[in-house]
């Protein structure tokens, strides 16, 4: 077998812009999962047991259904009851609500790791809640979380690939179209795995230097 990647290199425009388009479906769903999982992990460690209820149902519900799932039923369900959202909408909305409910989980644990006379320590030295959690137990808790988050939101990227079944031109949905044309399917998804890896270096490389750069950062409040 010959391969022959020229026809596969030559729409490169359209690769970067499958990239662009991926690149920036993981980052929102990125956001959106961690505004998510806060509020998750707010909500698990309340004093009340209905509103731990919550949390726990959604954790529950989307870690136990596949993401393709939950994908077409935001896609193709919301609209049966009058919802219709584009497929970029639908895409970050999806991959938002299931990076929160891992999110949730890490951010929980993270918390929970913090041993309780780092908050009561915080208390006797009459500091307010707020200001215990940024002098006292932020910085603690990033060093515990950051990493698995990070593995979580590389994850989400790598799973983005699902979206390109609701038509969104994606890095996977481009190889889809490019080996249409070429006739090249290994050329074009090789080439595609390829780039998937430089933007994993990139992704992980950024959230790196993100966590050395807010390690340093003083949670000072006045």
């Amino acid at each position: 077998m010959m391969f022959d990647f020229s026809g596969t290199l030559s729409r490169w425009p359209d690769f970067a812009m499958g990239a662009v388009t991926t690149l920036w479906l993981s980052l929102a769903s990125a956001g959106l999962g961690l505004v998510l999982g806060g509020l998750g992990a707010v909500m698990a460690g309340s004093k009340h047991r209905a509103v731990r209820a919550i949390p726990n149902f959604y954790v529950e519900a989307i870690r136990n259904t596949p993401l393709l799932v939950q994908i077409y039923i935001i896609y193709f369900g919301l609209p049966a009851v009058g919802l219709r959202l584009s497929p970029p909408v639908a895409a970050v909305l999806a991959l938002g609500f299931n990076a929160g409910a891992y999110a949730s989980e890490i951010l929980r644990a993270g918390i929970e790791a913090i041993p309780r006379g780092q908050f009561e320590a915080g208390r006797a030295l009459g500091l307010s809640p707020l200001r215990t959690m940024r002098l006292v137990v932020a910085r603690q808790v990033l060093a515990a979380m950051y990493p698995a988050l990070v593995s979580q939101f590389v994850l989400i990227m790598l799973a983005s690939s699902l979206v390109s079944a609701i038509s969104v031109a994606d890095l996977t949905a481009t190889a889809n179209d490019v080996q249409g044309l070429t006739f090249r399917s290994f050329e074009a998804f090789l080439v595609v795995a390829g780039i998937y890896l430089g933007l994993t270096y990139v992704m992980r490389s950024g959230l790196t230097a993100l966590e050395r750069t807010l390690c340093k950062f003083k949670f000072a409040g006045r």
